[in-house]
């Protein structure tokens, strides 16, 4: 018989898909990373689980513990499944501007969830960074998993998602292209395939009101690039200690438009129900189309399910509020 022994061993080995109609004008064969058939539905999972066992065997996370992290949503779900299956609480952190299906998600799986403002700085005692760190030194026998500073999330990628993508393309990739929030996977998964093969470009999504491209061109941390966005899962108000600048060839920046609109081209012209960040992902990509040639496998990572956005991005009333739809 086959089977996993729990969900957990369900993570990983994800299929390569091929984008046809979008990029139909690409030089380039075009191929989706889709993360989506994580346990958790994202990429997340990965580094979730990879935290928690590191945690362990160092003894950060003891037996009976609590789990406390600051999440757009979606390393929150991989990590509630990981405390789920191996006995621990969990305490989620999240903005505001994070979708209703989000939040209801990491409840439905046993998180306690407190939602805390978007439009405050990072240091203010009301964000989620600040607010998960005062959680746990207020909670007894918790660990703080911290996805931004933790080497543990680019790990993950190195020992799997790279691998994958290096072996199911045998070779052949030239370009990878993600949108960059943590910083774990285009730096885990980048850092991978520089090894195999130095002259693979690593290419960044970033969104307005984020500070990466900026920062990776200029090495100035410029305060006037932050301002609100609603672009979720993708870009910071930070530098988080897992971007990894030194093996990321270049960033392009999606508007929130594109990457809404986008996101909705994915469902209706490729057969793919995927969350926002996919549709700056794959906008991106269309706008790194000079840097292709014929020769060239550019793989693009899908990050999450389009469940998590029903309520906005696959709205149309919302849509109309943003400006993004007539």
């Amino acid at each position: 018989m086959e089977y996993a022994d729990t969900i957990l061993e369900t993570i990983g080995h994800t299929p390569l898909v091929k984008i046809n109609k979008l990029t139909r004008d690409l030089p380039c064969l075009v191929l989706a990373k889709y993360e989506t058939f994580n346990p958790g539905n994202s990429v997340k999972d990965r580094m979730a689980l990879q935290m928690i066992e590191d945690a362990e065997q160092s003894g950060l996370l003891k037996p009976g513990g609590t789990i406390i992290e600051g999440t757009s949503g979606n390393t929150g779900m991989g990590l509630a499944l990981a405390a789920v299956v191996k006995g621990y609480k969990i305490v989620c952190v999240i903005n505001d501007k994070q979708s209703k299906e989000k939040i209801d998600i990491l409840r439905a799986v046993g998180s306690e969830v407190h939602i805390c403002p978007t439009d405050v700085a990072p240091e203010d005692p009301r964000s989620y960074y600040s607010t998960a760190r005062r959680l746990a030194t207020e909670i007894p026998n918790s660990w703080y998993v911290n996805q931004y500073d933790n080497p543990s999330n680019s790990k993950a990628h190195y020992l799997t998602t790279g691998p994958e993508i290096w072996e199911q393309t045998s070779g052949k990739v030239t370009h990878f292209v993600v949108g960059v929030g943590t910083g774990g996977t285009i730096s885990g998964v980048g850092s991978y395939l520089k090894s195999k093969n130095p002259d693979v470009k690593v290419w960044g999504v970033d969104t307005y009101g984020s500070v990466f491209k900026k920062y990776h061109e200029t090495g100035i941390f410029d305060e006037n690039e932050i301002y609100p966005y609603v672009t979720e899962g993708i870009g910071e108000d930070i530098l988080p200690k897992n971007v990894n600048f030194d093996i990321i060839d270049g960033f392009t920046k999606v508007t929130d438009k594109d990457a809404a609109v986008y996101t909705r081209r994915l469902a209706r012209e490729e057969g793919m129900f995927l969350g926002n960040s996919a549709g700056a992902a794959i906008k991106g990509v269309l706008q790194l189309t000079e840097h292709f040639t014929p020769d060239d496998v550019v793989v693009v990572l899908f990050h999450d399910h389009g469940s998590r956005y029903v309520g906005k991005v696959y709205n149309d009333d919302w849509m109309r509020e943003q400006g993004f739809m007539e």
